[in-house]
């Protein structure tokens, strides 16, 4: 059973934000900072690599206008729009989705990003991913 599954049936009850005929936006019920908001497809597809175009769309599209409706509500000073692509980066529903997160200050969100330049030959990654 997919929870976002249920609650897009209407099985389980949310505090829905957006609504269209491909996406459902809802309020996360672990808000991170108030209005922290999942935009998620209407159909399942378990993560990033599996979405298609139509409904990825669908989704950036409707996370752009939620992130316009938080910031006229609210007015942070910024937003991080996250997508945890498979268990090990922290997806924890199997069900693509979209994390819409306001930034009040730089203390709300830790995102660590080490700087591992150094240690990586850049042209050679360029060519793995190339093929």
């Amino acid at each position: 059973m997919c929870i976002f599954c249920e609650i897009i049936k209407g099985n389980i009850p949310s505090k829905k934000v957006y609504e269209d005929d491909k996406v459902l936006a809802i309020l996360d019920i672990s808000q991170i900072t108030k209005g922290h908001t999942l935009v998620l497809p209407k159909k399942h597809f378990d993560n990033f690599l599996d979405i298609d175009e139509e409904y990825s769309n669908a989704v950036f599209n409707a996370a752009r206008k939620v992130t316009k409706m938080i910031n006229n509500a609210y007015k942070p000073l910024g937003f991080n729009i996250i997508n945890n692509c498979g268990e090990t980066a922290g997806q924890s529903v199997m069900h693509f989705h979209v994390h819409v997160v306001p930034r009040y200050n730089k203390e709300d969100l830790v995102m660590q990003h080490a700087d591992n330049s150094n240690k990586f030959d850049l042209d050679s990654i360029v060519k793995d991913i190339k093929g």
